[in-house]
């Protein structure tokens, strides 16, 4: 148990608990082969669905799990502590997709997808950034156009979590009244998605480009109002950006962890090389850090379990995402240092967690455009104008 397990819940000690035995049994003896394969289980999927991972805080008359956001996250840090891409798997398919149905959802469209997506029997994709619009989201160019009762999109989108997984993809398309969201069942005629490969991290998640060639779709298909999709979108980031940082704890706390057990195994100069100082910094600077992240991860769970909305705890989730992600980078690349050279190979785990420490700091809002945010809430002046 770390330090700052004390304050939970028996519940929620019980949902961490039940999160680690499943990432120590059925995720992290699996996570180099799936990095090598380029691709995870497919199973998993079912696997996190049974356990309700996939229905964490959705209302259980859908099928979900009456949970809090705390809950939530600390879930998500054990997934990120197993392999960081079966964390995306739940961050994308419920994080951004599931709960943005739920909250802004017909209850036609509630009762159509959330059971799927709650058993795993379903996957969603989070459709926004596209080949050329990645921070500046507002500048999206695939368009909706209305065709009698029906829209037609036309576009694209890149780097798309569970984008060959999926079987709905909450597309954000322009319209002539604003950027509108869209729930496209992945096997309406004119979608296809192409999974990408040779990537630095995240091997085993399936990532995609999207191809939307005149994908008709019908109006209840429409997820809240017309021109309402780009605040629908960034209430989703904000509520996203949590689960992402708790991941991101996740991957420092495991290269934490195995560089603690390395130092003490490892000898040199006839002693295990814990007892040099350097060493001891490295590993000190690195739990610092850790813990650092998870409180600020925990506190915006908590704002969020005491009422607040996403567009109110928005600032919070991006301090939170910006530190934490940052963390994991910094964190992973002294924990190689401790292993020196066998941190370089991947019979060693060190490796894989700073290529998927990597990406954390570029997806939902690189690291740059979370100091923009915060600067904003600090002088009142918008910089990314």
């Amino acid at each position: 148990m770390y330090p700052q397990d004390f304050g939970l819940t028996e519940t929620q000690r019980d949902i961490k608990a039940m999160a680690a035995e499943f990432v120590d049994t059925e995720i992290a003896p699996h996570a180099r082969a799936w990095d090598r394969a380029e691709q995870v289980d497919p199973v998993i999927v079912k696997r996190l669905g049974e356990l309700g991972f996939l229905g964490l805080t959705v209302p259980e008359q859908y099928g979900g799990v009456d949970a809090d956001m705390l809950s939530y996250t600390l879930v998500t840090e054990e997934l990120g502590r197993g392999d960081s891409s079966v964390r995306g798997i739940v961050s994308v398919s419920l994080g951004l997709v599931t709960k943005t149905i739920a909250a802004h959802g017909s209850e036609e469209q509630k009762q159509q997808w959330l059971p799927q997506l709650v058993s795993g029997d379903a996957l969603g994709c989070f459709a926004l950034t596209e080949p050329g619009t990645g921070s500046d989201a507002g500048s999206l160019a695939t368009r909706a156009v209305r065709s009698g009762g029906d829209w037609v999109i036309d576009g694209s989108k890149m780097f798309i979590t569970n984008g060959t997984w999926a079987k709905v993809a909450l597309t954000f398309a322009r319209t002539d009244e604003g950027v509108t969201a869209f729930l496209v069942p992945t096997d309406t005629p004119g979608f296809t998605a192409t999974e990408i490969h040779g990537k630095l991290g995240l091997r085993g998640q399936a990532t995609a480009e999207l191809t939307y060639d005149s994908v008709r779709v019908p109006d209840s298909t429409r997820l809240g109002q017309v021109e309402k999709g780009m605040g629908i979108a960034l209430g989703a980031l904000s509520r996203g950006r949590v689960s992402v940082a708790a991941g991101a704890v996740g991957v420092a706390q495991a290269a934490l962890d195995a560089a603690v057990r390395y130092s003490t195994e490892r000898t040199q100069f006839g002693r295990p090389i814990a007892s040099f100082q350097l060493v001891q910094e490295l590993l000190a600077d690195s739990a610092v850090d850790v813990r650092a992240s998870r409180l600020l991860t925990h506190q915006v769970a908590r704002i969020a379990d005491a009422g607040a909305g996403p567009k109110e705890y928005a600032v919070d989730a991006s301090v939170a995402k910006y530190h934490a992600s940052e963390t994991a980078v910094r964190v992973s690349n002294n924990c190689l240092q401790v292993f020196g050279g066998y941190g370089y190979i991947d019979e060693y785990p060190l490796g894989k967690y700073v290529r998927d420490a990597r990406v954390l700091t570029l997806y939902e809002g690189t690291s740059q455009v979370q100091k923009l945010i915060i600067g904003r809430a600090l002088t009142g002046v918008n910089a990314m104008v």
